[in-house]
């Protein structure tokens, strides 16, 4: 299959972008194509990368919310998910990529249940996904030997789909919730398969304080302690890194998706140290989180927050700029997860998206980045293009009707079954 996008703005310039199979094959000269999509007045953008989230969340999108975050896991949110189905979440990752699509993010960092049936929706809707069935054993051994075996019973699964867009890895929960030997038990597993490795780190203080009783060292300590800690591990939010422990993170390697609007709304911390870990050289990230606990997956909304709570937490207005969040959005995200898009280019993965400026929130045009990070929302996106496949056009995906209408229906028998 070719795509050719005629006369479509990139970075700045009037041009030609020709697909061809996955791969964004040339720029610049017009050619024959099995699809021509016509880009005039269009700007082209790469694929956004979410890089932490918890997509069939989407079913409890407004059901639990205004809580301190221990709050709203242990008595919402554990106790909904103890009564989840594979077809529950199926469906509520179908909504959620549905999403995805019409707001441009092309590839996402997964971490939940049933992910065999996160694989089965995002395969039918054409999505980059990188899944992680979700370990969280409460230190007890004998469900942390069902716990391991059920991620690995998941990931031979998704791998049997062979898709190549769609990839299994490995989801601790968090530190608090997984206990020393599941994890190196973990770390062991993805050394032998070459997986990544997907976990919460540092998200609350109390977290900080518990590691610091129970162990007599800071979670990245702790971590890299047990030789934990390595450039195939993502930890998502790291609101209370201190100083030795980003020395440590870009010492191994490990990446940070920084996850703004569910860090405000849960209020678990004020903002990531994002100049000291840019300054270390951490590869960083952004995240919606769950639609759960930021409601919205949405990296244009991501970026404006980001970029704000910076200013207010630093009291600089400088910090973290238009064209740096768009890059956290794009090209860190899949610098983090080692694919070759995020940016525009040729023998890079045509993951890109049509924006059309031509409406009155992004007008003027003095700096479209500037425009993208503070103006724009999600509902900008007229096309999405994953994997060389057109997934919206004009704003329409197939079979949406029917994806909002089975998920709302399972969203609502959900929460109120016994």
């Amino acid at each position: 299959m070719s795509i050719l996008i005629r006369d479509v703005q990139v970075e700045g310039e009037i041009t030609q972008v020709y697909i061809e199979g996955n791969r964004i094959a040339e720029i610049g000269k017009r050619r024959e194509a099995d699809v021509v999509i016509d880009g005039r007045g269009k700007v082209a953008l790469p694929g956004f990368v979410n890089l932490h989230t918890h997509s069939a969340m989407t079913l409890f999108r407004g059901w639990a919310d205004d809580l301190d975050l221990s709050t709203w896991l242990e008595t919402r949110i554990w106790p909904a998910e103890a009564k989840l189905t594979p077809d529950d979440v199926y469906w509520g990752a179908k909504l959620a990529g549905l999403e995805m699509i019409k707001s441009g993010i092309t590839t996402f960092n997964d971490m939940y249940f049933h992910m065999d049936q996160v694989a089965k929706a995002t395969r039918e809707l054409g999505l980059r996904a990188f899944l992680a069935e979700g370990i969280i054993d409460l230190n007890d051994p004998e469900r942390a030997v069902k716990q391991i075996r059920t991620a690995e019973e998941m990931n031979r699964r998704i791998e049997g789909m062979k898709v190549d867009r769609i990839t299994p890895v490995f989801g601790p929960h968090a530190i608090y919730t997984v206990s020393r030997d599941s994890l190196l038990r973990i770390r062991e597993l993805a050394d032998k398969r070459g997986s990544l490795i997907h976990l919460h780190l540092s998200e609350t203080k109390r977290e900080v304080d518990d590691c610091l009783v129970e162990t007599g060292m800071r979670p990245v300590k702790y971590l890299d302690s047990l030789g934990f800690l390595a450039k195939d591990v993502i930890a998502a939010h790291g609101c209370w890194l201190d100083p030795s422990e980003i020395e440590i993170l870009a010492h191994t390697g490990a990446k940070v998706a920084h996850c703004p609007v569910s860090n405000m709304k849960l209020a678990t911390g004020a903002a990531i140290p994002y100049d000291a870990l840019r300054e270390a050289g951490v590869v960083m990230g952004l995240g919606t989180d769950g639609p759960a606990s930021s409601n919205r997956l949405d990296m244009f909304e991501a970026m404006k927050f980001a970029a704000l709570l910076q200013k207010f937490a630093t009291g600089d207005p400088k910090v973290l700029p238009a064209p740096e969040v768009f890059e956290l959005a794009s090209l860190g995200g899949a610098k983090a997860l080692g694919i070759d898009a995020g940016v525009i280019g040729v023998d890079r993965l045509a993951d890109l998206i049509l924006i059309d400026p031509r409406r009155p929130e992004l007008a003027p045009r003095h700096s479209d980045v500037s425009n993208w990070v503070y103006s724009a929302h999600g509902s900008v996106v007229d096309t999405t293009i994953c994997d060389g496949a057109v997934l919206m056009r004009n704003g329409r995906v197939k079979g949406e009707s029917e994806i909002l209408e089975r998920a709302s229906q399972v969203a609502q028998d959900l929460v109120t079954r016994e």
